[in-house]
This record gives C-alpha cells, sequence and structure tokens, in this order.
C-alpha cells in the first residue's frame, strides 16, 4: 500500500498542473451524486412500502456523516495526502452502494440506511475535502480558480447522475413506461453506480500529485501579490474560535441557508410533478421531466458557487449573505402562492434558490477568514460544518413531515408544500437576522504574539505580509483594520 503514500504523489519535474482538475473533478462528480437521490426516492417509498420521510432520512443521515466526517478527517488527511483520501473515499463511498444494495434486494431498509447513509457518507466527507488543499497549492497564482473548481465538482454531481440515472431505471424496468420504477431496478441501478464511481474514482486518485517543496508556477512571483483587507488583521484559533458570538451566529446563518436549499433538493423530483399535478391525480411533468429538472438544479447549485462567491469579493460576505437570506426568503414566498401557475417560473424560482444555497457553501470559508484570519481557518471550517450535518437532518425532516400528513405520494399537489415552504421563510429570516448581528471577533480571543502582544496578519500568509514575509504589528495594519471595519 506504500504506493499510496504521499511521498509516492510527488510530481516531478514538467509536471503539467491541469491534470489535477480532471482528479479532483473524477471524485467529486462521483459524490456530488448525492444530490440526485430524488430521482429514485418515490421508487424507493413504494418498494419499501414506508414513508418519504423514513426514505429521506437515508439523505439526511448522509449529509451528516458528511459534516462529521469532513470535521474528524482534517487533518488525517492533510497528514497523509490526496491519494490515500481519496481511495478511502472510494472505498467507503462504493461500500455504500454495495452494502445499500443488498439492502433494497433482501427488503432491509436498515442496511440502506448503513450502506448508503453512514458507510457512503463517511466517503463522502473524506472525498469532499480531499483535492482542496492540494488544489489551492498547484494554483498559488489563481487560489479562486482552484477552490472553484474544487468545489463544483460536487455541486454539478446530480448534473450526470440525474439523467443517468433515469436512463438506466428504463433500461432495467422496461415495464415502469412514465410510471414509478421497482425496487429492484434501483438496487441494479445501485450496483452499476458502484463500478463507474469505483474506476472515476481510482482514476482520480492516481493522477492526482503534489507538488514538491518550493515549487512555483512558471513567471509566478510570490512578492507581486497583494495582500487583501480582512475584517481583522489578527489571527483565532480553532479552540477560541467555537468560543465566540460571531461563530454561532454564522453556524445559524449556514444552518438556515442549507435547511431551506437541502429540502428543495432532496425532494425535487417528485416536487415539480406534484405542483403540476391535475384532479385527476396525472401529473404535466413526466418522471424524465422531473429528472432532467434535478439536473438543471445541479447547475445553479454550481453556478451560484462561482458566482456568487466572486460577488462576495467585491460587495462584502456579510452583504451577500443579505441577499442568500432576505432574496431567498422572498423566493420562497413567491414559490408558495404563485409556483404553480406556470412551469418556467416555477423552474427559475427553484434555480435561484439552488444558486443562493451553492453561493452559501463557497463563500463560508471566506467569510470564516474575514472573521478569524487565517490560523487554523481550515480546522474551523471544518467545525462549522456541522451547521450542514444538522441542516440536513432538519431540511428533509420539514419537509417529508409535512408530506407525510398531506397524503401519499402521487397524490399530492401544490397546497400540500406550503407549510414546508413557509417554514423556510421564516428559517430564513431567522438567519438574516443572524447575520445582521455579527461583528469583529473580540480582541480576547486573539491569538498572542511571542512579545506578548497579539498576532496580525494578511489573507493567505498566515500572519505575514504577502510581500516581505515578516510578522506585522497592529500598528502597522491600521489601513487593513480601518477598511475591515467599514465592510462589517
Amino acid at each position: 500500500m506504500s504506493v499510496l503514500d504521499r511521498s509516492r504523489t510527488i510530481a516531478g519535474a514538467g509536471f503539467n498542473r491541469w491534470l489535477i482538475p480532471p482528479a479532483a473533478l473524477a471524485v467529486h462528480l462521483c459524490i456530488g451524486q448525492v444530490y440526485a437521490t430524488s430521482v429514485y426516492k418515490t421508487a424507493l417509498v413504494q418498494h419499501f412500502g414506508t414513508s418519504q420521510t423514513a426514505i429521506g432520512g437515508i439523505f439526511s443521515v448522509a449529509i451528516v456523516m458528511l459534516g462529521l466526517s469532513a470535521a474528524i478527517f482534517g487533518t488525517w488527511v492533510d497528514t497523509n495526502g490526496p491519494r490515500k483520501a481519496m481511495v478511502a473515499s472510494a472505498t467507503c463511498w462504493v461500500t455504500g452502494f454495495i452494502v445499500g444494495s443488498l439492502g433494497i434486494f433482501t427488503g432491509q431498509l436498515w442496511l440502506l440506511y448503513l450502506g448508503y447513509g453512514v458507510i457512503g457518507g463517511v466517503g463522502l466527507g473524506i472525498g469532499y475535502i480531499s483535492p482542496v488543499s492540494t488544489l489551492i497549492k498547484w494554483f498559488p497564482d489563481r487560489p479562486g480558480l482552484a477552490t472553484g473548481m474544487a468545489i463544483m465538482g460536487f455541486g454539478g454531481g446530480a448534473l450526470i447522475a440525474s439523467p443517468l440515472s433515469t436512463a438506466l431505471l428504463k433500461l432495467y424496468d422496461p415495464a415502469a413506461g412514465s410510471g414509478t420504477p421497482s425496487g429492484d431496478a434501483v438496487g441494479k441501478l445501485f450496483l452499476t453506480f458502484a463500478v463507474l464511481h469505483l474506476a472515476y474514482m481510482l482514476f482520480g486518485a492516481f493522477t492526482i500529485r503534489v507538488p514538491a517543496d518550493g515549487w512555483r508556477p512558471d513567471g509566478f512571483d510570490p512578492s507581486t501579490v497583494k495582500a487583501k483587507a480582512l475584517v481583522t488583521d489578527a489571527n483565532v484559533s480553532a479552540n477560541n474560535a467555537i468560543r465566540t458570538r460571531p461563530f454561532w451566529l454564522l453556524w445559524i446563518v449556514l444552518f438556515c441557508n442549507v435547511t431551506a436549499g437541502i429540502g428543495i433538493l432532496e425532494q425535487a423530483a417528485p416536487m415539480i410533478q406534484d405542483f403540476f399535478r391535475q384532479s385527476d391525480g396525472h401529473s404535466l411533468v413526466s418522471a424524465a421531466v422531473a429528472g432532467g429538472f434535478v439536473g438543471l438544479l445541479s447547475i445553479g447549485n454550481m453556478a451560484g458557487r462561482f458566482v456568487w462567491s466572486t460577488t462576495s469579493d467585491y460587495i462584502g460576505r456579510k452583504r451577500i449573505y443579505l441577499v442568500y437570506l432576505g432574496v431567498g426568503a422572498v423566493l420562497y414566498l413567491v414559490l408558495a402562492t404563485v409556483g404553480s401557475a406556470a412551469t418556467l417560473l416555477f423552474v427559475l424560482l427553484a434555480f435561484l434558490i439552488l444558486s443562493f444555497y451553492g453561493g452559501g457553501f463557497a463563500t463560508a470559508p471566506a467569510y470564516l477568514r474575514d472573521l478569524f484570519g487565517t490560523y487554523q481557518v481550515g480546522a474551523i471550517h471544518g467545525r462549522l460544518l456541522t451547521a450542514w450535518s444538522a441542516a440536513g437532518v432538519a431540511g428533509p425532516l420539514i419537509v417529508n413531515g409535512v408530506l407525510d400528513a398531506r397524503g401519499k405520494p402521487g397524490t399530492l399537489d401544490a397546497g400540500a408544500y406550503h407549510p414546508a415552504l413557509f417554514t423556510m421563510v421564516a428559517l430564513l429570516v431567522v438567519g438574516l437576522i443572524a447575520n445582521l448581528l455579527i461583528r469583529p471577533v473580540d480582541s480576547r480571543y486573539h491569538e498572542p504574539r511571542k512579545d506578548g502582544g497579539r498576532t496580525a496578519g494578511t489573507a493567505g500568509t498566515g500572519g505575514r505580509s504577502a510581500v516581505s514575509g515578516t510578522t506585522r504589528g497592529r500598528d502597522q495594519a491600521a489601513p487593513t483594520t480601518r477598511t475591515a471595519t467599514e465592510e462589517a
């Protein structure tokens, strides 16, 4: 197994760094399949003869395990390197599909929870964080591009998985036609994904390389990179960060934003069919179109991670979250009241909501950097992702709980969704208030300097000047502090 060691992945002279993004995408596109679970959700409800809440719980467990494993294994991933992490992710993710398929074939729902939810969820978390730091090291001249490339694949995974799932379900159960496929077809789909994902994720693992110590892109001079202003010029440790009010306010902000988006995402395919269901029970939206809708939402999720996070560099993190939460609440209100008037309107509203969902994920690390500096910001981000875990339970639970109380799958209409959608509006308002209350971290939580003062730094330098490489005192960082405070 030494071939998986970090030392065996150091790139040689002349290695093309543009081979790294495809390696990262190979993993993230595979694990991004989790966003396409709504395509076969109704089939599993009917196969197991259970509620939407019970089936939706599988997705929730997977997201909980994603957040927990990302927080727990973050240090392990950095120490052992991306190849070993990607292989570990592939092993867990593929095993999750195999165990899950066994649960489907034998009618044992707990195996589906164990496989896709727990084991697969661990693979999600490790795979999510495995290529990010490596990409940033290969692209010091374009760090924003590097982060975008890493996160884009996860957000866009359903773009491939959704239509592929629809096509394979038709292949495995031709008798279903435009109706609900059998559980046996879903089990075969799981086994197919296990084989495909193993191949692609191992391709990513054995393609990935880390740069040698001291490597720089041709023509890149670190002294030409200008430092960016922070809300604080000090640094805060991960242990101190969770003791601060801004951390928990931002936790609430992320929780509310993710809960609102994930509630739609987990129910996307059945939701669009229910919104346009006629009085005779027939929906104007076919299963194939519903699957395409899930793929379209994946585009919105993916695009939001680029567009909105880039916008935050110009207008500030706090203001962009006002858009996510304030405008998002209005969009949910419109979706609930007039969303069923036209298919195009429904799709547009859902697309924008999911773009805010993706943008919230992409902007969170920068918000943390602004508040807590660059020291241990990765560890702080891992702890913040527990908000994602909590939202992965709350979002589907709210939607599925409401729908189970209003009727059975295939009999619901747009009105059945109103209580859930109005709940999302209330959550977004709570998040909006929490965001408005965020202020710079109190100086008593700042890391002390060796001379007894407090640390100061600039973005991406860990408390050192991007130009000189020397530690800057607080008296030298006054312009940065002023600019950041104005942003706050």
